[in-house]
Order: structure tokens, then sequence, then C-alpha cells
């Protein structure tokens, strides 16, 4: 795929634009966003993704065009899952609603960057060294088992301060309160951070941890620096809309670690696969490329992802309906099965508690 400079500069352009739209136009007034505004915004961030995977399709052709759309499915489907673990930081913090845009905003502003060198440095050692699809692949395949293992429940966990987050509690005075949307205040001479530039730090610092998992995933579906960079780039713009858009529905979707599992699992074993056909390590098959097994085009990616993400969504629906159902029978006094728990011991559990075991193994290191 030869992409010249100029679409590269616009490109880069249109993002860093889209990025400055939204903090003038949305984010420099703190308010909280209405769910008509951020359905709006939602969908129009979503529109520009599409009208760019369409062009690819019409300069490049249908390979790159559905890489393209792989990969960009896949980090939104990520992007989706990272939101529990915004939604038990900023409960974490008690980030006021009106200064939690400002927060997000940042967060996906430093990831944008961070996951853009990462960007740079895995297209690199792709370029000079085969075996590291093998290291990429390992780790999906690892991160699978432990999302499929974890289920993203555990009512027992509860948010644990990573290592950076600790380092900048200790080496920087902190107040107690907020102020307003500043990060930082002078009291009495002094200078302090207040709690939003830690909520910010928080956010930032789990981002780092989310890019081990996406960058290894979109490049084990499309290998073109050009569209790994899009696709991350365009999945993260409309994030902060997709968060207040479905910050009430998060706990719904119980069964999308298991949907994410698998399709991490399906990209691990693809990317195993491409390293079996590009082996150049000694110790396997003598250094020589090994076949036998083809590689999964593109087309059968993109449908396994879209299916997975169909029958996570519905499964997660119909379990949610049958419990509300056994929920208002028991508040009606009807006959409760053996193995149902009794009535009083019977709640819904909030975004911020579901989230809290989908984000145990992002926000502790594994």
């Amino acid at each position: 795929m030869d992409v010249p400079f100029w679409v590269w500069a616009l490109t880069v352009g249109l993002i860093l634009g889209m990025l400055i739209f939204d903090l003038v136009g949305h984010v420099r007034t703190p308010h909280a966003p209405s769910l008509r505004e951020s359905a709006i915004w939602s969908g129009v961030y979503v529109g520009i993704a599409v009208v760019f995977g369409l062009l690819v399709f019409w300069f490049y052709g249908a390979q790159f065009g559905g890489e393209y759309f792989a990969g960009y499915i896949t980090e939104k489907s990520l992007s989706i899952d990272n939101l529990f673990v915004f939604v038990l930081i900023m409960a974490s913090f008690g980030v006021p609603r009106e200064l939690q845009q400002k927060v997000l905003l940042y967060g996906i502003t430093f990831a944008l960057v961070l996951r853009t060198v990462f960007i740079l440095v895995g297209a690199a050692a792709i370029e000079n060294f085969s075996w590291v699809f093998y290291l990429f692949g390992a780790i999906l395949i690892w991160t699978a088992w432990a999302q499929a293992r974890s289920g993203g429940h555990d009512d027992h966990e509860d948010y644990k301060e990573n290592l950076l987050l600790r380092a900048a509690k200790r080496a920087f005075p902190t107040t107690d309160e907020y102020h307003s949307d500043k990060l930082s205040v002078r009291l009495d001479g002094r200078r302090f951070i207040t709690p939003l530039a830690i909520a910010l730090i928080a956010i930032g610092s789990a981002d780092i941890l989310f890019a081990v998992d996406s960058i290894p995933a979109i490049f084990g579906l499309t290998q073109e620096t050009y569209l790994v960079f899009a696709a991350n780039a365009f999945s993260l713009l409309g994030l902060r809309q997709l968060f207040f858009l479905i910050d009430g529905l998060l706990d719904r979707l119980v069964y999308l670690s298991y949907g994410l599992a698998v399709i991490l699992g399906f990209i691990g074993v693809k990317l195993v696969i491409h390293a079996l056909h590009t082996n150049e390590l000694p110790f396997v098959n003598g250094g020589e490329h090994i076949t036998a097994i083809p590689e999964i085009p593109t087309w059968l990616s993109l449908a396994v992802i879209l299916l997975t993400l169909v029958v996570t969504t519905v499964a997660s629906l119909a379990k949610n309906r049958r419990d509300r159902a056994e929920r208002a029978a028991l508040a009606a006094g009807a006959p409760r099965p053996v193995e149902q728990a009794p009535a009083d011991a019977v709640e819904a559990p909030s975004a911020a508690d579901d989230a809290r075991g989908r984000s145990a193994d992002v926000l502790d290191p594994r």
C-alpha cells in the first residue's frame, strides 16, 4: 500500500483538527453533555470513520478497505471495554460529571500520542524481525485466556492504583477538593495539583496498559502502518461522547469480556499462523517457513469479529431481560427457583461495580 506523504499529512491534520474542535467546541466550557448531544456527536465521529474506510476501499481496493474496517471495529470494541475502567476511575476519584469531559479528552489525546509511538516502534520491529509476530500472538492469546477466565466480574475487587499513579501522589502535593477545571492551584504560596490532575494521570496510565493489547491486535489484522494508525485514531476519536452515551448501559454488556476474549484469541492465532509463514527462527523448522496451515483471510477475520460482537450483544441483552423478569417476579411475591438468592439480596449492579471486575487485570499490571 503506497501512501504518499501528502495523504499522511492530510490524515494527521484531520485528526488534529477534530481534537482541537472537540476541545474548543465542547470541553473548554465545563458541562455535563446531554444524551442527545452525545448521540449526535458519536454518530458524527462514527460516520467520519466509515467515510474514511470507504475512501480506502475506493482508492486502494477491497483488501485494504477490509483490513481497515476489521481493525477499526476491533479497536472500537476494545475501547468500549476500556470505558468500564473509565467509569471506575471517575467513581473512585469522585470526578464531577461536568469535568469528566476534560479528563476523557486529555486522556484520549495522550493515548493517541502514545499509541502512535507504539505503532511506529511496532512497525519497525515487524519490518526487521519476523519473530515479533510470535510475541504479539502470545500476548493476545494470554490476554484472551485472562479475559475469559475472569469473565469480567469480580465484585470483591476494588480499583487499584498502579505504580505510576502512586509515584505521582508521592512526588506532588495534592489538594483534597476540586478547584473547577484546574489541574493545579497555588495555596498559601505553595503549588498543589488537584484531584482532576490525579484522575487524568490514572486515565493516561491505564491507556498505556490498554495499548499492550490493542497494538498487537491491530497488527494482527493489517501490517500497513497507515491503516494501523488511522484505525486507532478514529476508534479513539468520539470515545468521549460514547462514554456519556452508554455510561448507563455499560453494566448490561455482561458478556462483552467473553466476546473480546474470542476476538483477541482469534487474532492471536492468526498472528501465530502468519509468524509460521514468515518463520526465520533457527530452532523452529530449521529456520524454514511453515506454510502447511493456510493464512486466515481478511474477510474471515471481519466476519468472525462482527459475528462475535453481535452474539455477545444479543446474549447480554437477553440475560438482562431475564434478570429483570426474575427481579420483577420476586418483587411481586412469585415463587422463586431453589437456586435463586433471597429477594432482599438481589440488587442491580452499578456500572462502576461491574467495571471493577473488567478492569482488575488492566489497572493492576499483569
